[in-house]
Formats: C-alpha cells, structure tokens, sequence
C-alpha cells in the first residue's frame, strides 16, 4: 500500500479593498517612498476598515475552497487557522469561522506562531490526514496586523499589511503533497519581536491600555540578522534532506517579509528571480497571511508534479520549510 500524504487541492485568498500606499504613510510618519522601498520592497498594503474581521475573510476562503473542490462546507472534517490576532482571546476564530462558513461538522484552533504560522498550522493539518483522523482539513493563515500596529512607529508600520489565505489538505497516494518539512523555534528570540502587553505577562489595564507597549515592537537589525540566517538556513537542510538542488525546485514560496531576506534565501537555494513568489510590493508583511497569497495568485502557473519549498521566519523566534510535491 502506498503511503498516504496530505496533498493541497485548492487554495484562495482574499485581501481588504483599503490600499495604504507609501504616500499616505509619508503623511503620517517621518518617511519616504524612496525608504520604505529600498529596505523592504514594499510600495503598498492592504487595511481593514468598516468593522471588518478575521473570520468574515476566514468564511469567505472557507466557502470559495468548497465551491472549488465542488464540496457543501458539511464535508470539512477541520479548520485550523494560524494567526495572532484572530477575533478574540477565545473563542478561537477557527470556532467563528465554522459556524460562519456553515462548515457546522467541523472542529479546530488557532495557531500561534506569528509569521510561521500557517507553516506550523499545515503541518499540523498534515498529522490528521496522514493518520486518517480527517479527510478534508481547511489550513488557514492570516493576520489584521494594523489591529496591533502603531502608526506613529516607522521602523513597524511601514511593514505590515492584512491578509488572509487558506489551503484544503485532502490524503493522496500517488506521491504528490508533503513530503517533509522541519520546523524550529527559539524562545530566546521573543525580546526582539514582540507584542509586550495582552499577555499574562503584561496584563491589559488602566496603566498601560494607552501605552505603546501594546503594539508591536521589533528590533529591526537583529531580527534581520536572524531571518536571514535562519529562513535561508532551513530552506537549504530541506533542500539537502531531500536531495534536492536549485534545478530541482520549481518554486519558492518565501514569507513574504523583506525583500532583501528572500533574495538571501533565493540565493542560498541557488534559485533564479524566476522562481521564487513575490507579491510584497503590493501587500506587504501579512504575517501568517503571506504563504497561502502566493499560492493563490500564482495557482494558475503551478503544474502537477512541481517541487514547491516554503519557507517563513517569525517572531518569537519561530522558523521553518516545508516541501511540496505539486498535487494538481
């Protein structure tokens, strides 16, 4: 018997319709067009607005998925959603996005591994196909970043956007899907890149409700230094693991942060421009969004067969690659 493998067989996004573009940040920061492109590649993002939230984005991929793949929401076994900053601290927006897509079947949770987490949510969704606990099981990764932004913060807000997009994971024994992937993690990381206050840690209260501690905050060059490292550091293990060499792989799929941290990693994978999924000019840093964007604006330009190597760095530290064999 062949093995079983959690195969991708559909994909969508979906992004607001508010554009932030680098001449509206030049109103409200000490920045520049120039600047903002020249470090991080990115020219505009998408941004909430009108009492929009996670999991009407999370229902909308949930119900494109199903009309994709011909199948009732009833048929979803589970929704596992990467984010950091779903509807509320609990329920979990995979719970909303359920009874809002009408997958009333299904069960799930969120995932918090900020800009890895839809790489550790799929490899989560992974285990229950290949055990056949599950059949179909939606993977979605997404943030609303400017819910936790300061915009009076450049070194922050000139980075970040809000996105969503989802995969559906169904068993395949033909050798297409996951074939491996290494995930990691560095608790000593999170002084770098972290939200200080919300947590129990850092209690929300009257003291600091107005204090910039509840955004984000991030030590740009040190984190860099690790993305760089790390992102293109596991990209290449997975690449040797599998005996893989940059003919080999068809695509990268690299989360989409900086422009100059996927360049390192195309480079270290010996990848040609060509190859790699690059659409941070538009939508900038989505967090755990960017992945599964990629997947659905290049859905058309993926064969059946292709290798596919994902690779995201985030917060905390988190970092891994997952590797894909192509499955339609």
């Amino acid at each position: 018997m062949n093995k079983t493998t959690a195969a991708i067989t559909a994909v969508h996004g979906v992004v607001p319709e508010k554009k932030l573009t680098n001449a509206d940040l030049e109103k409200m920061v000490d920045t520049n067009d120039e600047w903002i492109k020249s470090r991080t590649g990115i020219s505009e993002r998408r941004i909430v607005s009108g009492g929009e939230v996670f999991s009407d984005f999370g229902a909308e991929i949930v119900k494109n998925i199903c009309e994709k793949r011909g199948i009732d929401p009833l048929e979803i076994d589970m929704i596992i959603v990467g984010t950091i900053t779903g509807d509320y601290k609990f329920p979990s927006t995979s719970n909303v996005i359920c009874d809002k897509s009408g997958a009333k079947n299904a069960w799930g949770y969120d995932v918090s591994a900020a800009c890895s987490g839809f790489l550790f949510s799929l490899t989560t969704g992974q285990q229950f196909i290949e055990t056949g606990f599950a059949k179909k099981v939606i993977v979605i990764g997404g943030d609303i970043m400017s819910s936790i932004i300061n915009y009076k913060d450049r070194a922050t807000c000139i980075i970040f956007g809000d996105g969503f997009g989802g995969v559906l994971l169904e068993p395949n024994t033909d050798g297409f899907g996951i074939q491996d992937a290494i995930m990691k993690v560095d608790g000593a990381g999170r002084e770098f890149l972290i939200q200080k206050v919300g947590g129990s840690a850092n209690i929300l209260n009257e003291d600091n409700v107005n204090s910039d501690d509840r955004y984000v905050y991030q030590e740009g060059k040190t984190v860099f230094k690790h993305a760089v490292k790390n992102m293109a550091g596991v990209s290449a293990d997975i690449m040797e693991r599998n005996n893989l060499t940059g003919d080999d792989v068809d695509w990268l799929v690299p989360h989409q942060a900086n422009l100059r941290i996927i360049d390192a990693t195309a480079k270290r994978m010996e990848l040609s421009k060509e190859k790699v999924m690059i659409n941070i000019e538009k939508y900038g840093n989505t967090t755990s969004g960017t992945i599964p964007l990629c997947l659905w604006e290049w859905e058309d330009k993926l064969k059946k067969g292709d290798n596919v190597i994902l690779s995201a760095f985030g917060g905390g530290f988190t970092w891994g690659a997952i590797y894909i064999k192509w499955g339609y």
